[in-house]
């Protein structure tokens, strides 16, 4: 099961954290913090799979971001790995070679503003592939034509 969801800059900025387990606001912090830490600090030559607490982060960095899932100790690494490559390759569908800024200020571009809250929208291309810390759609074709559904109910 995913417990967490970070996406963070070099800086230890999150630009995005979705949980699927309950944690107070301070403890998230905390775990933002650490895994921030843990990553950022981590040389290049090794895996990126790292113990955290009782589980393990699996990341990967995309320019100066780092996408980071904390997983149960026995999930397999490379299956949430391929994860976040498809969360990846569907923004940039969306925001053709998605970097920091286009998470921070061009939400607008998934969908018409009357919709959903702009800083909502990316929440949504997740909630797509990933539901309730499950990994529920693997297509990427599937998951872009239910954004397009979506799109088109303006």
């Amino acid at each position: 099961m995913i417990r967490f969801i970070l996406l963070q800059n070099r800086q230890g900025k999150t630009r995005l954290a979705k949980y699927y387990v309950p944690l107070e606001d301070s403890e998230k912090h905390k775990v933002e913090y650490e895994v921030h830490r843990l990553v950022v600090n981590r040389d290049p030559k090794y895996t990126n799979f790292v113990e955290f607490r009782t589980h393990k982060v699996i990341y990967r960095r995309y320019a100066g971001l780092f996408f980071s899932l904390c997983v149960d100790i026995t999930d397999n690494e490379l299956a949430y790995l391929e994860c976040i490559h498809l969360f990846v390759e569907i923004l940039d569908h969306f925001f053709s070679n998605v970097c920091e800024l286009d998470l921070v200020f061009n939400f607008h571009k998934l969908f018409p503003a009357h919709l959903v809250l702009s800083d909502m929208k990316v929440y949504l291309i997740l909630d797509e592939f990933i539901l309730a810390g499950e990994l529920q759609e693997t297509s990427k074709k599937a998951i872009i034509e239910r954004m397009g559904e979506l799109e088109k109910l303006e």
